[in-house]
């Protein structure tokens, strides 16, 4: 990174990075740890896997487990690369380093945007939740009411933010282990009124992929996006008293429990139910939990969902002003935004990104069909392309990183770098299936565009940058 100017807040070293990190180190491993493995069981996974499973039947299995893994190795790249030179920018600032600053301005920026716009997502189905339970408040009183909370908790220390995750983090896997074990009690008979389901609905209904494998790439389409948040840990492990370690040790509880998490919950349910019995915007899990009689089924996962949302919208919040705060460190945002507090909070950067995450609010609310509806487009297919991105920056610095300082290579890409590549070849795959795809076509289209005006403003910004140099 360029040098960081002089904040008011504790400076402590940037681990390998060659900076100063003017932000606090106030969480701990736990808090990394849950948050890992909590940011990115969501909505998507409660909800939005009916509509893998309408589409892939049983074969949503494998569904999850190409687009897991997809993840996974995305998540072993960028954990190398945070455990030799963790920053608050995280991948941002490795793309920089990779290939120069018009990547980390690029890839800074749209994530940024991507993350401020789900927010308004998430935002908006919690206040929809809480809107039935107290129909008395308005829903723009309710986005009011989070926005609040979580803008203050974020305000006041990087250590609120860590234990607002790690008990939501906690009930989301909770839930998802309960709901593990009641699954596998009822598929062996154990519960009362059950007997062992065997294998009729996986190999009934068409057969184990009615579908073919048609269905189950269409099946990855539409779960890949639920694996995105994961890449906030690095972030946060930024601020944590052992950047390199704990990053390290983050990565590698997260990756296999999620994967493992994803793959049983969608195992679980297509056994026990007939996935023709599936529909999208159901979960799935409510269906299951009625089956085996759990009365309150639906509030039950409500609760759950709304818990998730809440999670997500507090940790995209986080991960938001952290990265326009990088940015910022290196001249890729306005200076004004690198004001920190004397807790080592950058107030002014979180402020930032939730003015802009209420405006993105307030046109979801306002214009859900036009306005906003563009907005959700443009950043559909934009993870695939920071994932992309990642993937570049890790082919790029692993052999200079070799070089330079083998020893910081505490956690290291399995079979470097035949490994890297398949991802890569597997995100353009994504990348085309969604071209050909009718109802993904419009995301992948506005998304390329927003891509496409980021990187035109930066390498304005680089031609401009290079004349003055002269």
């Amino acid at each position: 990174m360029h040098d960081t100017p002089t904040t008011t807040g504790q400076t402590r070293a940037g681990a390998g990075t060659g900076t100063s990190e003017p932000l606090s180190a106030g969480l701990k491993q736990r808090h990394l740890t849950m948050l890992g493995l909590g940011g990115v069981i969501g909505a998507g996974l409660f909800v939005g896997s009916g509509a893998g499973i309408s589409v892939a039947g049983p074969g949503i299995v494998l569904s999850y487990l190409i687009a897991g893994t997809l993840a996974m190795l995305v998540m072993r790249m960028l954990g190398e690369m945070s455990a030799a030179m963790p920053a608050s920018g995280a991948f941002s600032v490795h793309a920089e380093r990779a290939l120069g600053r018009w990547a980390g301005f690029s890839v800074g920026w749209l994530y940024w945007f991507l993350l401020v716009v789900v927010l308004a997502v998430e935002a908006t189905g919690a206040a929809q939740i809480a809107g039935g339970w107290v129909p008395a408040v308005p829903q723009w009183g309710w986005v009011l009411i989070f926005m609040i909370v979580f803008t203050v908790a974020n305000l006041a220390a990087v250590k609120n933010f860590g234990e607002f995750e790690f008990w939501f983090a906690a009930l989301k896997v909770s839930a998802i282990v309960l709901f593990l074990g009641l699954g596998v009690l009822a598929i062996c008979g154990v519960l009362p009124d059950t007997q062992p389901v065997g294998l009729t609905n996986l190999t009934g209904q068409g057969g184990f992929l009615p579908n073919g494998w048609a269905g189950v790439i269409s099946g990855v389409l539409a779960v890949v996006f639920a694996f995105g948040g994961l890449e906030v840990v690095t972030i946060a492990a930024a601020e944590s008293d052992d950047p390199a370690r704990a990053v390290g040790r983050a990565v590698r509880s997260a990756v296999w429990r999620i994967l493992f998490f994803y793959v049983g919950s969608m195992l679980v349910i297509v056994t026990l139910l007939p996935w023709s019995s599936m529909r999208p915007g159901q979960s799935p899990y409510v269906a299951v939990l009625d089956s085996l009689g759990v009365p309150g089924a639906g509030q039950i996962m409500n609760i759950v969902v709304f818990v998730a949302l809440l999670s997500a919208l507090n940790a995209n919040l986080y991960g938001s002003s952290r990265m326009v705060f990088s940015l910022a460190e290196r001249g890729e945002a306005p200076r004004a935004l690198l004001k920190v507090s004397g807790g080592g909070v950058p107030r002014r950067a979180v402020l930032a990104s939730v003015a802009f995450g209420f405006v993105s609010v307030l046109l979801n609310l306002k214009w859900p069909d036009s306005v906003f509806l563009y907005m959700l487009n443009a950043v559909g297919a934009v993870l695939l392309f920071v994932w992309g991105l990642i993937a570049v920056s890790q082919l790029r610095l692993r052999p200079r990183i070799e070089r330079e300082a083998p020893g910081k290579l505490t956690l290291r890409m399995w079979a470097f770098p035949y490994l890297t590549w398949a991802a890569l070849l597997a995100m353009g795959g994504v990348l085309v299936l969604m071209l050909t795809d009718a109802t993904a076509r419009p995301q992948l289209l506005w998304s390329a565009g927003a891509t496409c005006a980021v990187l035109l403003v930066a390498g304005v910004r680089e031609l401009r940058q290079r004349r003055a140099r002269r």
